[in-house]
Formats: structure tokens, C-alpha cells, sequence
């Protein structure tokens, strides 16, 4: 049943919030005043279990609800979207953060590796859009779409070919949902982040031992360090803020000033 609370700046869903990125953005809206719809795979119940409780401990006033759906699987997205809305009787903000990378030089990798990148990091991102947009229209007054591109879907990288290529996938859809929703109040934008400390960049940086990856992305940045996920989080604070209404169709870098564009 809903909830009556009306304390609550809006509702935010945030897909693959169970680590990393989309962990520290659930906690970041939470702490700006949003209500919380977090999602993740069933496999990660108990991340999951554990960001709901860092959010009700430090922002007991917020509403924090737990949905379970696979990106990849159209009828899970549209079921996502659904239950928020059951729950918490509107949608404002949808982070469409979910991702997954294959780490393999171009010659190793499979048709199987690029079908599944795909299939999480464009189509997931496809179906978040298309529902997340179909509720907001409904609703008649506005919203915040975001999805996750990456500096991989600016530049590419070697032994991440699928990665790389599904987040410029990201970078188009984004640009074309903007132009399509921008008239029905609903801005579209996706976050690009370089050297991010996160455990995707362990499995990158592991791959060859030879290179300290974490000391040659210091040295390629301006600012001579690494990012963090609250660096990303503090982004996305922005986009879904009423200052940000102007601004769509970007993907925004948030490297360090590795690279410009």
C-alpha cells in the first residue's frame, strides 16, 4: 500500500545499487531528501540489505524500498518501475546505473561476452528509459532520467572492446531520449566517469600487472588523483535538481581532466 508520508522530495529508482556507483548515488538522493526504490539482481540480497540499512540509520525520515529485477529482462524493467510507483505513488528521478564489463583483448573475446555487455549496459539502459519516461508522462509534470556511460564511452581502451562500445551505445540513446522527452519536462543525461576507485577498476587494473594502473591514471590526470564514487554521487545530486533543468542530452566526464571533449 502507499505511503502517506509527504516529507519527501520525490521518489528515486536507482538500478545496481547494491555496490560500487550506484550504491554511494541511492545514499547520496536518500540524503537529499528523496524517497529510495533500490534494485539489484536477487544474487545481491544481501548488499542490497546492507545499503538499506546505511540509509535508514543515517536518514531515518526516508523511505527505502527493495526491488529485485534483472535490466535485462523488459517485463522485470517495467515491473521496477511498477512497484515504486505501488509503493511510493509516484516516480521523479530513475538512475539507470546497472552495468557490467568484460575485460578481454578484442581477439578473446566471445559473441556470448558482447551479447551480454549489451544486453545489460544498452538494452537495460533502453528499457529504464522507456519505462522510466512512460511513468513520468503519465504523471504530467516532469522528471530526471540518467543513465551510466563511462570515459570508455568517450575514448576508447584496450581489452574492454564490448565495454567501451556499449557506452557510446549510452551516449546515443541518451542524446536521442532527451530530444524525444525534452518537451514533456523530463531531462536526460548520463555521467561518464574515468578512474573511479571501484572494483571494476581492481578487475581492469589486474589484468596486467606489469602496468600500476591506479599510479598511470594519477599521472594521466590534472588533479593527481583518483576519483571516488561520492564524486559521481555529488553529479547526479546536481542533475536532479531544479538548477539542472536546462541541461540534457549530455554525458557529462568526471575523470579528473584526463580527458576533454
Amino acid at each position: 500500500m502507499m505511503s502517506t508520508e509527504s516529507n519527501s522530495k520525490g521518489v528515486a529508482v536507482v538500478t545496481g545499487s547494491g555496490q560500487g556507483i550506484g550504491h554511494t548515488i541511492a545514499v547520496r538522493l536518500a540524503g537529499d531528501g528523496y524517497d529510495v526504490v533500490i534494485n539489484d539482481l536477487e544474487s545481491n540480497k544481501e548488499n542490497l540489505d546492507a545499503v538499506k540499512k546505511e540509509i535508514t540509520a543515517n536518514f531515518p525520515e526516508r523511505r527505502v524500498l527493495i526491488v529485485f529485477a534483472n535490466v535485462t529482462i523488459e517485463e522485470e524493467v517495467k515491473g521496477l518501475v511498477e512497484s515504486a510507483v505501488k509503493e511510493f505513488g509516484k516516480l521523479n528521478i530513475f538512475v539507470a546505473n546497472a552495468g557490467i564489463a568484460v575485460i578481454k583483448p578484442l581477439l578473446e573475446t566471445t559473441s556470448d561476452d558482447w551479447d551480454s555487455v549489451f544486453a545489460v549496459n544498452v538494452k537495460g539502459t533502453f528499457y529504464s528509459y522507456k519505462y522510466a519516461a512512460q511513468q513520468m508522462i503519465a504523471q504530467g509534470d516532469g522528471g530526471r532520467i540518467i543513465g551510466a556511460s563511462s570515459l570508455a564511452g568517450k575514448k576508447g581502451h584496450a581489452s574492454v572492446s564490448a565495454y567501451c562500445a556499449s557506452k557510446f551505445a549510452v551516449r546515443g540513446l541518451t542524446q536521442s531520449a532527451a530530444v524525444e522527452l525534452g518537451r514533456n519536462g523530463i531531462t536526460v543525461n548520463a555521467y561518464a566517469p574515468g578512474a573511479i576507485q571501484t572494483s571494476m577498476l581492481s578487475e581492469l587494473a589486474a589484468v596486467d600487472d606489469s602496468v600500476d594502473l591506479y599510479e598511470e591514471f594519477k599521472r594521466l590526470s590534472s588533479v593527481g588523483h583518483l576519483g571516488t564514487t561520492q564524486d559521481v554521487a555529488s553529479l547526479v545530486s546536481f542533475l536532479v535538481t531544479p538548477e539542472a533543468r536546462f541541461i540534457t542530452g549530455q554525458t557529462i566526464t568526471i575523470d579528473g581532466g584526463i580527458f576533454f571533449d
